[in-house]
């Protein structure tokens, strides 16, 4: 039996290519807000309103830092998706490699 998928719909949270850029910059370490505005073709409320989908989703923490807020990725929730995707990749594996060796190579010709 599988694991549900990350809590806070992880996955849909990444499919906006936004907030795919959002945590790619955040891979490489901390940034403000506005630093992440400076990197990105949308304004900093837009930023603002990515990330907070991003942290419903838990995958990026913050905390202020006098008037700014600095961001992070919250790696509980990053490693939470590794741990989902593995758990789904390994059992595909897993028949995707006996669906291999029951398969002759007469019905491949």
């Amino acid at each position: 039996m599988t694991s549900p998928a990350p809590a806070g719909d992880a996955f849909n949270a990444l499919a906006d290519p936004i907030r795919r850029n959002i945590v790619a910059l955040l891979h490489d370490g901390e940034r403000s807000v506005q630093e992440l505005a400076d990197a990105l073709p949308v304004s900093r409320p837009a930023v603002s309103r990515h990330l907070r989908l991003l942290k419903d989703a838990g995958l990026v923490t913050d905390r202020s830092e006098g008037t700014r807020r600095v961001c992070r990725l919250d790696e509980a929730g990053v490693e939470r998706m590794r741990a989902y995707l593995d758990e789904m990749w390994g059992s595909v594996s897993v028949r995707y490699r006996i669906a291999v060796e029951n398969t002759s190579d007469e019905g491949l010709a």
